[in-house]
């Protein structure tokens, strides 16, 4: 929810998400098969709003939220929605793109989505009074921190950090980029990849999919119970 990889090594895409949370909120549901309008969608389920930050459809497209826009907003007292269902609302339509263009989010709090739809990499942002849609290169890697929990100059430490763990290591997989996910500076646990702020904010999963040609991973990690969740399928 909070930090966000895109990696395509050796045709395989490779989309993992540290998800930063209150620890007061409900423990989050692994990943299952839900049916949204009739089409099948992996995502581990926010237990408070029922939504999700990360979501995969049958088609291998993906979605995953990042709080916040293009800068820290200040937040209102109450929203209309959650952006986790407005996640669902997207992955569950016939076209994530189309659907983003049609959607209402007037009242919705800003949030950032890394889209990953027929094969083509998006950025889409809702600020609270605009939407953003970006096209961004696929063949290349990617790295997006939350802007309302890491700094300018934070994100761009973290970008650093990513540059360089992508430059030492040659044909990168889903391991090496868990362990990233994971251990990066492990003792900054205010700004590390994995926080821990007074125990009140923590990195409680990291949830990562793997798209190789027509097959389908989603590993889904609980760090708070040490779980491990896999979910896997064919695209047809």
């Amino acid at each position: 929810m909070c930090t966000v990889t895109f990696v395509n090594s050796n045709d395989r895409i490779i989309i993992t998400s540290n998800r930063d949370e209150k620890i007061a909120r409900a423990k989050a549901i692994e990943p299952k098969n839900y049916l949204i309008n009739h089409k099948k969608v992996f995502f581990p389920k926010d237990a408070k709003a029922g939504g999700t930050w990360y979501a995969v459809d049958e088609n291998a497209n993906v979605i995953v939220l990042l709080n916040g826009a293009r800068e820290k907003h200040i937040r209102k007292d109450s929203y209309k929605k959650s952006r986790g269902l407005v996640v669902l609302d997207l992955i569950g339509s016939d076209s994530i793109l189309k659907e983003w263009q049609r959607i209402e989010l007037e009242l919705i709090e800003p949030f950032t989505l890394v889209v990953f739809e027929n094969l083509k990499l998006y950025q889409l942002r809702w600020d609270g009074e605009h939407k953003e849609t970006i096209q961004l290169d696929e063949n290349k890697n990617h790295i997006w921190s939350s802007v309302t929990l890491y700094s300018p100059e934070i994100r761009e430490f973290r970008a650093n950090w990513f540059t360089k763990f992508m430059n030492s290591h040659q044909n990168v997989d889903e391991n090496d980029l868990y362990n990233f996910h994971r251990h990066t500076q492990e003792n900054d646990i205010e700004n590390g990849l994995v926080i821990n702020r007074d125990n009140f904010l923590k990195t409680l999963s990291i949830t990562q999919s793997v798209i190789d040609k027509n097959k389908v991973c989603l590993y889904h990690y609980n760090l708070e119970e040490d779980e491990k969740f896999v979910n896997s399928f064919i695209v047809i």
